[in-house]
């Protein structure tokens, strides 16, 4: 583990991690990136089709051999369910990385992230199987499952069947409330089974950036005359408000910030019991950074930022708890957008598979 640089200070990201309940999560299932962030004080790290595809590019030579071994082992297997096999393996490396975090947090943190196949969304059944199987690969594994509507009845019934869950295609305020709620059904009703509900620790994601990203797109799109650093703030001001419910509520998730675009997603968020999650080379920056991370996510957003942020609708909706129904986040435009690019990760893989098994003349 890392302690003082080599100047003598000890990095911003360690000081976080060792002076505030806040937990640092790497938004990579590289090895040798984790290796880099387990020691800033990580203590969990998330894979998705996004993320898979590029820790496979960066050793492309070793995982092309290996989808050669699988097709030759599994002639029947199609693209795609090669793609996903190499997924797990992918996925379980750094699972192995992070069992020392597992030990010695009781299954808190040191979980690596399994993101449910994204063509499945449409499916609670389908999504809650697949949640199964990823949970039995490992004991440290956590598995994500969207903020849609099918998504959250497919959390509800994975939490109860002992599944530890972390929400994912998450934006808003509303969409953590209603996954939250719909983990603690999932608790209650182990509970009232008498069955264990040790050991379980899901989260629920905000991805700020893409929020931020997504009101943006609307902001050119329509024309509005917004300051731009305003924009800044928008999934910053929903990770506090959401954490503030979720304390109110005595919601058992805890909330997790992800999808990184600014050092506000960071800074503004420190301090409290909830799991912040920077991509590799965000968590560079902040630890090259130099800056002393004071608690801050019970500061408030100044006001005067939120007034203007709310003069866009898709910030309403996402900001108000009762924004958005869970039927209305199907087609909230962050949703589409970010499904959009998984399902476009996932056929990216199986071209990869394919270009490998079947090459080009």
């Amino acid at each position: 583990m890392a302690g003082p640089t080599t100047t003598g200070v000890e990095s911003p990201l360690r000081t976080m991690t060792r002076t505030t309940p806040t937990a640092l999560w790497n938004d990579s299932a590289d090895p040798t990136e984790l290796r880099t962030a387990i020691g800033w004080g990580a203590v969990g790290a998330t894979c998705n089709p996004v993320i898979a595809l590029a820790a496979i590019r960066a050793d492309q030579e070793r995982w092309d051999a290996r989808i050669r071994e699988l097709a030759a082992e599994r002639p029947t297997a199609t693209e795609s369910e090669i793609g996903w096999a190499v997924v797990e393996e992918v996925s379980l490396e750094a699972a192995h990385l992070l069992e020392p975090a597992f030990a010695e947090h009781d299954g808190r943190n040191g979980r690596l992230s399994m993101q449910t196949d994204p063509r499945l969304r449409r499916d609670a059944s389908a999504l809650v199987a697949q949640a199964e199987h990823f949970a039995s690969l490992a004991p440290n594994i956590i598995v994500k499952i969207p903020a849609t509507s099918v998504g959250v009845v497919a959390i509800e019934e994975a939490t109860y069947r002992g599944v530890n869950v972390n929400v994912t295609v998450s934006f808003s305020v509303p969409q953590a409330l209603a996954a939250g709620e719909a983990i603690e059904r999932g608790l209650r009703r182990r509970e009232d089974e008498v069955r264990s509900v040790d050991g379980i620790g899901p989260v629920v994601t905000i991805m700020v950036g893409r929020l931020d990203d997504w009101l943006k797109d609307v902001v050119a799109r329509d024309g509005v005359g917004i300051d731009p650093t305003h924009l800044e703030w928008a999934g910053v001001a929903a990770v506090k408000r959401a954490y503030a419910i979720f304390r109110e509520r005595g919601l058992r998730a805890r909330v997790l910030a992800a999808a990184y675009r600014n050092e506000l997603q960071w800074t503004e968020l420190v301090g409290g019991d909830l799991v912040l999650s920077p991509p590799f080379a965000w968590g560079q920056r902040f630890d090259a950074s130099g800056i002393d991370p004071t608690p801050r996510i019970d500061v408030p957003v100044d006001p005067e930022v939120i007034a203007s942020l709310e003069r866009l609708e898709d910030f309403r909706r996402a900001y108000e708890p009762d924004g958005m129904t869970p039927e209305e986040f199907d087609d909230f435009g962050a949703t589409r957008k970010t499904l959009r690019q998984f399902l476009a990760a996932d056929e990216e893989l199986d071209q990869l598979v394919r270009d490998v098994i079947t090459p080009a003349p």
